[in-house]
């Protein structure tokens, strides 16, 4: 089994678009901006065999702000520039109650079986306290990237 990053998109690989204190995806690729340090970052991971893996809420398709096909668009974008191969995504609200919306761990159990990952030897990064939830849950160790959003 591989031992395996769970990445959150945005706000840990690229920059999350700040509005009134809270921070929100990028609308379109023109939005995306990569994080200083996320290439070299990635490029050492890579090194130390661990498998990357994105994990991402983006509950703005089930809101209607914002279309399935925008949000593939926007991780086929940051996917080439970073060359990362493994999306999981929920479009689901916290309304949905779906099993893949963080903080449930439901995109990293997921991932987990699909790519043969033991998730005890694992990691969750994440900008948010649901990025920590879904990974402890998982059994992950998490690491939390404080930006202070309220």
């Amino acid at each position: 089994m591989k031992r395996a990053i769970f990445l959150d998109r945005d706000g840990v690989l690229n920059l999350a678009i700040n509005r009134e204190r809270k921070p929100y995806p990028p609308r379109n690729v023109s939005e995306v901006v990569i994080l200083p340090g996320v290439e070299k970052a990635l490029q050492l991971l890579r090194t130390a065999k661990f498998e990357l893996v994105v994990v991402t809420n983006q509950p703005d398709v089930s809101r209607g702000t914002s279309t399935m096909k925008e949000v593939n668009v926007i991780n086929t974008y940051i996917s080439n520039l970073l060359n990362l191969e493994n999306f999981f995504i929920c479009y689901h609200d916290d309304s949905d109650q779906c099993d893949c919306r963080k903080p449930k761990p439901g995109l990293l159990m997921q991932a987990a079986i699909n790519l043969d990952i033991e998730l005890t030897a694992s990691y969750m990064v994440g900008d948010r306290w649901r990025d920590i939830a879904a990974g402890q849950e998982a059994g992950c160790k998490s690491y939390f990237i404080d930006y202070k959003y309220d």
